[in-house]
């Protein structure tokens, strides 16, 4: 397995603490730093998708499935 594919497996298995993938992680992290800084108010989908795709490669699609699936609204 090369270590591309190895990477690709990691992103896609839930870990099994939480059940989280690590691309679900990085989006609730993201979440969590930015609506500290603007001091607990509602992050536009916009913003949050500009600052997820500085770790992770995903469309804005994507983004959009992530979030349903973790009951983001």
């Amino acid at each position: 397995m090369t270590p591309q594919e190895l990477e690709i497996l990691l992103d896609t298995i839930p870990d099994a603490r939480d059940g989280l993938t690590r691309t679900e992680r990085i989006i609730l992290f993201v979440l969590q730093q930015t609506q500290r800084e603007l001091n607990g108010r509602n992050v536009p989908t916009v913003m949050l998708y500009g600052r997820v795709v500085e770790y992770v490669n995903i469309s804005e699609a994507e983004l959009h499935g992530y979030l349903d699936r973790l009951g983001v609204r």
